[in-house]
């Protein structure tokens, strides 16, 4: 749909699509994602009921993962540029956040049903397990390292959002249980970042310490998107973002960086107790607040790089190869020119680049077999699919109160050739 980029926009949102569904089956080629219907599914049959799906949240999910690729990137040129460490604080405050609330928005309609499982575990299990494995397998290969073991419950880099989306999506019937799921998932939080037994498996302390995002995105309904995407949200959002970058450089050099990680302990940062739950509580709120203005910026209309946003998965699985690859090969050590000012930029829209592509279509069809599997050999048929198509494949029913036995067309011929002669006979004596 296409929005004036100005004014209060009055157009609905588009239905909730499961996102397990939408990464599992993905539309035929040449035809945009968004074109499916309400209830959750993401296979869904043509028909007039079929609305456009609303570029406002492809728009959003492309931009986050090229910031988060961004992000990535500066890891490697950000010591000895305060300003370099003060965007890469910003965008470290709001840019998973984000991700994670739009996430769990698109989450609401996961049931447990057996085909929503099914998607579950083939759209974010599967991908955990070949990347993980495919990370370690290229680290050891660049390094040299073959001693490195594959460690299935301890994610490697990235992976560790796969993993996060399967458990945050399999609780979803929880949250939607309780009375009061926010409060409960930030107490969740909370006590993870106080206790350092919660360990690395699986990373359960970050994904702990994130969940709130994604319930607060179960919470959400078309109408609170509808604030941002006011204009008066609009003109806020750039104050918004240049007093937090300003904030940011002023803190930026006894800041530390592991506090938005949110994967250590706050004993291991040599920081009193009470300070991680403190910490906590603050970059979230500081997080909403820039999510909030992040989201108000994303153009509502379509743009180049809408249908892009439908690729995000490749683009973040994919992106980390050419991190690393950097790190491990010394890159920015052997050209120093990297971390000037200008070599920041040029590694700035390499890293925008690299992750563009990576969710283009032709890299998108080319990874469906571990993104996308469709895997029916390893599932049973789903019982109410079978009946559907049982229904259709059905011969039409008789007419009611005429029920049709074996020889009915005979008996109906038999029967038109005695009203013929009655016919004529009767013509006859007229």
């Amino acid at each position: 749909m296409f929005q004036a980029p100005h004014g209060n926009p009055k157009t609905p949102l588009p239905p909730v699509e499961d996102p397990a569904s939408a990464a599992a089956n993905p539309p035929p080629h040449g035809v945009d994602r968004a074109a499916r219907p309400a209830g959750g599914d993401a296979a869904g049959s043509a028909g007039p009921a079929r609305r456009a799906r609303d570029p406002f949240f492809d728009n959003a999910k492309y931009l986050a993962i090229v910031l988060v690729a961004i992000a990535h990137s500066w890891e490697l040129v950000m010591d000895g540029s305060r300003t370099t460490r003060a965007v890469y604080m910003v965008v470290y405050t709001f840019h998973m956040p984000a991700f994670i609330l739009v996430s769990g928005y698109f989450s609401r309609s996961f049931a447990g049903r057996p085909d929503q499982v099914k998607r579950l575990l083939t759209g974010l299990v599967v991908p955990y397990l070949v990347f993980e494995t495919a990370y370690t397998l290229f680290a050891s290969w660049a390094t040299g390292d073959w001693d490195r073991s594959l460690s299935l419950t301890d994610p490697f880099y990235l992976t560790w959002f796969l993993v996060a989306l399967f458990l945050w999506r399999l609780s979803v019937p929880l949250w939607r249980s309780l009375k009061y799921p926010l409060a409960v998932s930030m107490a969740v939080a909370v006590t993870a970042s106080l206790s350092p037994a919660t360990g690395s498996d699986l990373d359960l302390m970050r994904v702990l310490q994130f969940l709130p995002f994604f319930v607060l995105g179960l919470l959400m309904k078309p109408e609170h998107f509808d604030l941002v995407r006011r204009r008066a949200a609009r003109i806020a959002a750039v104050p918004v973002l240049l007093a937090a970058l300003l904030f940011a450089y002023w803190i930026a050099p006894g800041m530390k960086l592991s506090w938005f990680y949110r994967a250590s302990p706050v004993e291991d940062m040599g920081m009193a107790w009470w300070t991680a739950p403190v910490m906590l509580v603050l970059l979230t709120g500081c997080a909403l607040v820039l999510t909030a203005a992040f989201l108000a910026l994303v153009p509502q209309r379509r743009t180049w790089f809408t249908a892009l946003g439908a690729g995000t998965i490749t683009g973040y699985l994919l992106h980390g190869f050419g991190v690393k690859a950097l790190d491990y090969w010394h890159v920015v050590d052997r050209q120093d020119w990297l971390a000037s000012p200008a070599g920041r930029v040029v590694l700035t829209v390499a890293a925008a680049t690299v992750v563009t592509l990576a969710c283009t279509s032709p890299v998108r069809r080319a990874l469906r077999w571990v993104t996308e599997p469709r895997m029916d050999w390893a599932f049973k048929e789903d019982p109410a699919k079978a009946a559907a198509a049982r229904r259709q494949t059905a011969p039409a029913a008789p007419r009611p109160g005429r029920e049709r036995h074996e020889g009915d067309e005979g008996h109906d011929e038999a029967a038109a050739s005695r009203t013929l002669q009655l016919s004529r006979a009767g013509g006859g004596r007229d």
